[in-house]
């Protein structure tokens, strides 16, 4: 397990860079998602973005790698609340299945599990 996990941390990183990057491509998507009851959906999205971005990069900084991965965690239950509100409302989200919007819930303590395992040295 000890090998497969600088590159876990590389998947990890680069796929959290390449999410926080979609942020700034497809903002629209992203503002969709932002439940209604928070204010500055836009806003919202772009920090979330460069937060995603940041911490994908501080994952590939050794000195960092700790620091970010709490980071991380700290952001996906942040954003929780927008992965449950797409699975309960997907009458919204009419191109995208049901089932893969509540897939998504359980997804995020994957990835925070995921990320978790880079708070351990070692």
């Amino acid at each position: 397990m000890h090998a497969l996990k600088p590159t876990m941390k590389w998947l990890l990183g680069l796929l959290f860079i390449a999410a926080g990057v979609n942020h700034f491509v497809m903002p629209d998507f992203y503002v969709r998602i932002v439940p209604p009851y928070l204010p500055w959906p836009l806003e919202l999205v772009w920090v979330s973005g460069v937060f995603e971005v940041l911490g994908g990069i501080g994952l590939l900084i050794p000195r960092l790698t700790v620091a970010a991965a709490w980071g991380l965690i700290a952001l996906l239950i942040a954003v929780f609340p927008a992965n449950l509100h797409m699975a309960l409302h997907p009458d919204q989200y009419p191109n995208l299945p049901a089932i893969g919007l509540w897939l998504r819930v359980p997804l995020q303590a994957v990835f925070i599990a995921w990320a978790y395992w880079f708070t351990r040295r070692g």
